[in-house]
């Protein structure tokens, strides 16, 4: 039999992340059962979970998929321009691709499910060492307020995400929310004082 090659294993795993992401943010976590995971995906249980132990080991590994892209953004970007993605949603759709869905279905986990809240503590990790990193380099750039820990900027940006986060999943407006976005970033930069000179 011939060896897979690791190319085709890797897109494979992606074609079922893919479809996951798609089923759990339609379904929710319980809803998707093996058989709309199987129709999602395109693919055969025996596929899904040759790639995955179980369905929580693939719901682990979505999450930790949609968090490593988040970081990405945010080292780049920061957690600010996270949120104006969410807000970014093309026209006809409700939230972009279905990230919401698959952070809605995490934050519900971590309030009912201890065994959850502890394998996902070390990978939730990674976004905020990315916003604390990113946020560092702001200030030695001399770009963000000094009058306040990189910790407490972190913490005030990732509520401000959570927040954001319940705003849209219950289906509240959100046309109105970039000037809210605009506070928010104005609020963690640096403002130099301009100092008058009087003849």
């Amino acid at each position: 039999m011939p060896r897979v090659s690791q190319d085709h294993l890797d897109a494979r795993r992606r074609q079922i992340l893919d479809g996951a992401r798609t089923c759990f943010a339609r379904f929710g976590y319980e809803g998707a059962t093996v058989r709309r995971l199987e129709e999602a995906t395109g693919l055969s249980r025996g596929a899904i979970f040759h790639h995955f132990r179980d369905k929580e080991s693939l719901f682990l590994a979505l999450a930790e998929d949609e968090a490593r892209r988040m970081a990405d953004v945010v080292a780049e970007q920061g957690l600010v321009q996270v949120m104006r993605n969410l807000l970014a949603a093309p026209a006809g759709q409700d939230h972009p691709a279905d990230w919401l869905g698959t952070r809605l279905e995490v934050s519900r986990r971590l309030r009912t499910d201890p065994e959850f809240r502890g394998r996902w503590a070390e990978r939730s990790e990674a976004l905020t060492e990315a916003t604390r990193q990113r946020l560092q380099r702001q200030r030695e750039a001399g770009n963000l307020r000094d009058d306040v820990d990189v910790k407490v900027l972190t913490a005030f940006l990732e509520l401000v995400l959570e927040g954001l986060v319940s705003h849209l999943a219950m289906g509240l407006p959100a046309d109105d929310l970039e000037p809210v976005l605009d506070l928010v970033e104005e609020s963690v930069r640096r403002h130099r004082r301009s100092v008058e000179i009087s003849d």
